[in-house]
């Protein structure tokens, strides 16, 4: 059995270098990599591009790291939690490409099952669909779009083994599976790491021939973006 574990996040972010590109799984602040993301701050990485469906808030998950301005470019879909980064792309201080949040999806999935490109109705005649080519199939307008290409995905998941395979929880399970497999390296966070072959079979989400490194995760946070509470 083939072993992904490393002993740190330390170990895991080996190779990372400034101007790379990202992809960082969650949705909201559910199921982001916080430790990798610490990290990344930690190690003054810059110039870099992230891919990722938000941008965290300002002091924290994405917004650290454009506290600390070491991202050149995002590559979103939902960004309006986020003041510093409102500011640095008014600005031009941040390039900026938003995306709709399915064709995101899909741009990571294509790249993650080897594709070059997907045909996607979403955008046409909008400025998302500039410059790009279209075709029509039975009768709709679709938009060609590129699969991403990143250098590293970080992932956060609820369980694992050192086999590398995944268990996501709830909301976690939007970005997360779909970013596995999808840059040449993809690092994953764990809560919880066992044994290979202590997982039910039938409950993984995420094969670990998707992920080549893992690591248990530690002081989560799990802050929430919008706490709405009902009147007493």
């Amino acid at each position: 059995m083939i072993r992904k574990k490393v002993a740190s996040v330390k170990e895991a972010l080996q190779g990372v270098q400034d101007g790379m590109t990202f992809m960082l799984g969650g949705f909201g602040l559910c199921g982001i990599p916080e430790n990798a993301i610490t990290q990344l701050v930690d190690m003054g990485i810059k110039d870099i591009t992230c891919i990722s469906n938000n941008a965290g808030v300002d002091d924290f998950g994405l917004g650290l790291l454009l506290q600390k301005k070491q991202i050149k470019k995002m590559i979103s879909s939902y960004v309006g939690e986020n003041d510093e980064f409102e500011r640095q792309m008014l600005s031009g201080e941040l390039e900026v490409e938003l995306t709709p949040q399915g064709t995101l999806a899909e741009k990571c999935r294509a790249a993650q099952a080897g594709f070059p490109a997907i045909y996607t109705p979403a955008g046409y005649g909008t400025e998302v669909a500039e410059g790009k080519e279209t075709r029509e199939f039975n009768g709709k307008m679709y938009v060609l779009e590129m699969a991403y290409k990143a250098d590293f995905s970080f992932v956060k998941a609820w369980k694992g083994d050192e086999a590398g395979n995944l268990i996501f929880k709830g909301t976690a399970r939007n970005f997360n599976p779909c970013m596995c497999g999808a840059a040449k390296i993809t690092v994953a966070e764990v809560e919880e790491l066992v044994p290979a072959g202590e997982l039910n079979p039938n409950e993984i989400h995420v094969s670990g021939i998707f992920v080549k490194r893992i690591f248990q995760g530690k002081n989560y946070e799990k802050r929430i973006e919008q706490r709405t509470v009902r009147k007493k």
